[in-house]
């Protein structure tokens, strides 16, 4: 499994980068219109809902973001797994970001807790 995240598809870097710094206007600009997010099981569904997502998505919480891993899956398939600390319940959380791309864009993510 590679752990090089210059391997990582650009629109991939630069959306995780946004994310992380909770740009969502930045991060939005990377979904493809018809997008998917899955969060914990919660479905976004279009850029608009989506946004609404990435631009609330932990605010009531402070932490920090570490990329811990990343490989790619197949051509259109990528996960990357994110260590976050904070003040949220548990303090600590490890999450896949689970990405299909479709022309450069992100067609789905999917974020679920990854496994021990």
């Amino acid at each position: 499994m590679t752990q090089h995240t210059d391997l990582i598809p650009a629109t991939v870097r630069e959306f995780l980068a946004a994310h992380v710094v909770h740009d969502a206007d930045t991060a939005s600009s990377f979904l493809a219109e018809d997008a998917v997010v899955v969060d914990q099981g919660e479905t976004f569904l279009g850029r608009e809902e989506v946004h609404a997502f990435l631009r609330d998505a932990g605010s009531e919480f402070e932490y920090t973001t570490e990329q811990i891993g990343a490989h790619r899956v197949d051509d259109t398939h990528w996960v990357v797994t994110v260590r976050l600390e904070g003040t949220f319940p548990g303090g600590v959380a490890e999450l896949d970001y689970r990405f299909a791309l479709r022309d450069d864009l992100i067609a789905e993510l999917v974020i679920a807790n990854h496994p021990a």
